[in-house]
């Protein structure tokens, strides 16, 4: 293959080329501050306010619950810091689950440390929360149920929709992580009865460093950030003018070839789950087969290490990931393998794979014949393997 083969979607996108001819106006020409009363400032107030009704009605919401962040991360923390403090009189009590990203779980275990409760909810082998576990953890304290629409390591989407009634039927708030998932599947907060939804502007070829907080009217929560009267005196700083822009441009394309994206995504995605589950031997699939996100593969190997075989992927030019980007220089295995019930050497040799509408079944016929290579040399290189093909042989001669 004589071009880089990107397949880690998951981790960042390529910022489309409409979002950044949208931002390079208010880098230069248009970058007046959008709380001044002038007419350059004016222009930048519009234009925020332009992003944030694309935003709103890719959501069936208004406009007036949008609210801009510097991205996922800090989206999560706001949704979760600022809940706890606001309806502590209420109760201390938070669900979540155990495959969350760490922009909650961490987020949970510093509310921990300042006297809330947290019930961390287990998932069955294909990632999925059980609703009945959910139920049983609901108290009459609890004031918050945060839950991920898809996980971003296996790519696992939740059951949003009953999630959503649950928590409704029992008056607690639900905050849902939609990093992931916002601007590859279609997302109605009303419908699903979202209280609260975090997203990031990289991980839909929008720029990096920016985001939103959706918030129902009516969850009383308070600003995160405190300072100046920006995003109607809840998050103070001066507003990202090109990133809002950028986002809202990002989000315009996305939602318009949707469902063309998730089509050719899907395809693509089975494609290439089909031919390594086919042709590499002892691979395991991660994640929902079904229930997943379009342009997710999420593999564990047998008998090899997660770095070697992405170091080696690197070297014929193809971007992959062994879990999450946030935490890929830990040594430790994904927290969220474990939680699936992969034992600690299965889990440390994962590969995810996550692709984009522009990727070919050219390029996945190059990685899958690289993956097969690369894996068959890695483990002619284990021990443990030679042992594991040695008992077989004994087996199959007695």
């Amino acid at each position: 293959m004589d071009h880089m083969v990107y397949l880690d979607n998951a981790a960042t996108t390529q910022c489309a080329k409409e979002a950044l001819d949208a931002m390079l106006p208010y880098f230069t020409e248009q970058y007046g501050n959008a709380s001044s009363i002038y007419q350059l400032g004016a222009q930048s107030k519009k234009a925020i306010t332009n992003a944030r009704d694309i935003i709103a009605k890719s959501l069936n919401t208004d406009g007036a619950e949008i609210y801009f962040t510097a991205g996922g991360s800090e989206s999560d923390n706001w949704a979760l810091i600022a809940t706890a403090e606001a309806y502590a009189a209420k109760g201390k009590h938070i669900i979540t689950s155990r495959i969350e990203h760490h922009a909650v779980l961490h987020t949970c275990q510093y509310l921990e440390k300042r006297g809330y409760e947290v019930t961390y909810i287990d998932v069955d082998e294909d990632g999925v929360i059980r609703l009945e576990d959910l139920k049983k953890a609901i108290r009459p304290d609890t004031i918050l149920i945060s839950v991920m629409f898809a996980n971003n390591e296996i790519g696992t989407v939740q059951p949003i929709e009953e999630i959503g009634r649950i928590a409704k039927e029992n008056g607690i708030l639900f905050h849902t992580d939609a990093v992931q998932a916002y601007g590859h599947l279609p997302i109605d907060v009303e419908a699903l009865h979202i209280d609260m939804l975090s997203a990031s502007g990289h991980k839909l070829h929008g720029p990096k460093g920016v985001g939103f907080l959706y918030i129902r009217k009516g969850v009383k929560i308070r600003s995160f950030l405190h300072g100046g009267s920006q995003e109607r005196s809840r998050r103070a700083g001066t507003e990202n003018v090109p990133g809002i822009v950028g986002l809202g441009a990002a989000v315009k394309k996305a939602f318009e070839n949707m469902d063309a994206n998730i089509k050719k995504e899907t395809e693509l995605r089975d494609y290439l789950i089909q031919r390594i589950e086919k042709e590499v031997p002892y691979c395991r699939l991660n994640g929902h087969r079904t229930k997943r996100l379009p342009g997710n593969v999420n593999f564990s190997f047998q008998f090899i290490e997660g770095e070697s075989l992405l170091i080696m992927l690197d070297m014929k030019k193809i971007c992959a990931s062994s879990g999450s980007a946030c935490t890929s220089g830990s040594l430790d295995p994904s927290h969220v393998l474990l939680a699936i019930g992969l034992p600690h050497e299965i889990a440390h040799g994962s590969l995810r794979l996550t692709l984009n509408a522009d990727t070919t079944r050219e390029e996945l016929d190059y990685v899958v014949e690289s993956v097969k290579e690369i894996v068959e040399k890695l483990r002619s290189m284990s021990p443990l393997y030679e042992d594991f093909i040695r008992k077989n042989q004994k087996l199959e001669r007695g």
